[in-house]
């Protein structure tokens, strides 16, 4: 999907958005979850990739986000990921938020807004709050139409 000669973000993260739909899509098609996908990248690199699995594990925290910090953590064998940036296909909740914040993620961009959990702005403004040490950079609406369709197409076909 091509960018806007006026958007704000640049080639390479149109580029790692659109693995991160790629994750959403399979979580979906291959777990039946809510098709929410996450890419961490740090030094130019994929370090860490995730999808929604917590029906699937059967695990409230399997969120796409933290599927995403656990891999990146295996990986590197560390915890905090200073200097890296996530995507992720829908804003972050308020638990996957502070995880963020605990690992020292730098960025956050994110596709479509959660007008009922955002932690980054929507709801709640928990990855730029100043009462936490480390302060996570946060834009939206990369692929939001993308992501949205994703997700409303999910939900229409549950019900």
């Amino acid at each position: 999907m091509p960018l806007p000669s006026s958007s704000p973000f640049s080639p390479d993260d149109a580029a790692f958005m659109q693995r991160a739909l790629e994750l959403a899509a399979h979580a979906r098609d291959a777990d039946g979850e809510v098709p929410v996908g996450a890419v961490l990248m740090l030094d130019g690199g994929i370090v860490g990739e995730g999808w929604n699995r917590n029906i699937t594990l059967n695990d409230p925290s399997a969120h796409a986000e933290i599927g995403a910090l656990r891999d990146a953590g295996q990986r590197l064998g560390n915890h905090r990921f200073p200097g890296s940036t996530l995507y992720v296909t829908l804003e972050p909740c308020a638990m996957c938020a502070m995880a963020l914040v605990h690992a020292r993620v730098a960025r956050v961009v994110y596709a479509a807004q959660d007008p009922k959990t955002g932690a980054a702005g929507s709801v709640f403004d928990t990855l730029t709050s100043d009462r936490h040490n480390h302060r996570v950079e946060v834009q939206g609406g990369l692929f939001a139409d993308e992501s949205a369709t994703l997700l409303r197409d999910f939900f229409r076909s549950r019900r």
